[in-house]
């Protein structure tokens, strides 16, 4: 940043403005999403007026109207006069992503950013200065037992399996297919959590037989919430740490390693080298960071999210494969695939 934009930002700070503003621009997202906004305009099928949407959506017309023209000035809305009077419809990105009903939504992704990544990230500096999560300062929970305070009651359980859900339909492909994995006829998705990255393998390689194993509760609530018509994926309950892990010949780790110190991950990783068929192996599938810390970004902001949640971090390869390798794996390969998450092989 300092080389490509010194000369520019001296003059007048642009970018830093930019920057400074993001947190605004997340909420006003966050906010519309919240309020409906999006789903109003996609059910609608015509440009409605602020007068409009405020009566729809029981908000006050002032209000909504100045959070429609931000919505507008970032490109997420269109706006339009006809004889003295505003209307605003949704773009195609907004009707893909942002409306709750459609196939790719993101909705709640972005609840779940609004209403627990956001609150934790305002003690950001009280996690760097103490160096651990801040769930204590955030929600009075402990900050040693990280997922009973990411499922600290059903609504909150519900919300996270609805990120991961809008995760993999995002990017859940990309990482399935980053390899070729059709030799492996048993996958098991470790903390496979509402079974849609285990639903995109099974698409991938309709041959295979495709598990998910996660805690009691969690599999209680993929059936009963995010079971889908025609479902070929199997569901069973189980503990990876603590319990015993079923033999396959793939093992996914999905965001799984990020969350934990590398002590834990190095035992986890042993403990499913000992399950894994001979010839088989582990599917990582993590934001990777680059070796010479210069980005990505967005890996390393998980990196930090990672601080203020959990007790993991983002890693780059060199360290993954270290793990693996330490764990009796060979043959790591890497896969980035240009988007959030990329893919880590290797075989037993």
């Amino acid at each position: 940043m300092a080389e490509h934009l010194s000369q520019s930002e001296l003059d007048y700070p642009f970018k830093l403005l930019e920057f400074f503003n993001g947190f605004r621009i997340s909420k006003v997202i966050f906010s519309a999403c919240e309020l409906g906004v999006f789903d109003l305009l996609l059910q609608s099928q015509k440009a409605l007026s602020a007068e409009m949407v405020a009566r729809e959506l029981g908000t006050s017309v002032d209000g909504v109207e100045r959070l429609l023209d931000v919505l507008v000035g970032i490109e997420i809305l269109e706006v339009e006069t006809v004889e003295g009077t505003v209307f605003y419809s949704s773009t195609d990105v907004a009707n893909l992503y942002l409306a709750k009903s459609s196939a790719k939504s993101l909705h709640d992704m972005i609840l779940y950013q609004s209403q627990t990544i956001y609150p934790l990230w305002n003690h950001l500096a009280d996690a760097v200065r103490e160096g651990k999560n801040q769930n204590q300062k955030t929600f009075g929970l402990s900050a040693e037992d990280i997922f009973q305070t990411i499922y600290r009651s059903d609504e909150e359980m519900l919300k996270f399996m609805g990120l991961m859900n809008s995760t993999w339909s995002l990017d859940g492909h990309d990482v399935v297919t980053a390899f070729n994995l059709s030799s492996f006829p048993t996958i098991v998705d470790l903390g496979g959590c509402s079974g849609a990255l285990a639903r995109e393998l099974a698409r991938a390689y309709p041959s295979a037989s495709v598990t998910v194993l996660d805690l009691p509760k969690v599999i209680h609530m993929a059936r009963e919430h995010f079971s889908e018509e025609g479902d070929t994926i199997l569901f069973q309950e189980g503990d990876f740490f603590d319990g015993e892990i079923p033999e396959a010949d793939l093992y996914i780790l999905a965001r799984i390693l990020h969350d934990w110190k590398e002590e834990r991950c190095e035992q986890l990783l042993r403990k499913i080298h000992a399950c894994c068929h001979t010839g088989g192996g582990v599917l990582l599938v993590e934001a990777l960071l680059l070796e010479n810390r210069r980005g990505p970004v967005m890996a390393q902001i998980f990196s930090l999210n990672m601080l203020v949640q959990t007790e993991g971090k983002e890693h780059p390869p060199s360290q993954y494969s270290r793990m693996l390798t330490a764990a009796g794996f060979q043959s790591v390969q890497v896969c980035r695939t240009g988007k959030s998450y990329d893919a880590i092989l290797a075989i037993k």
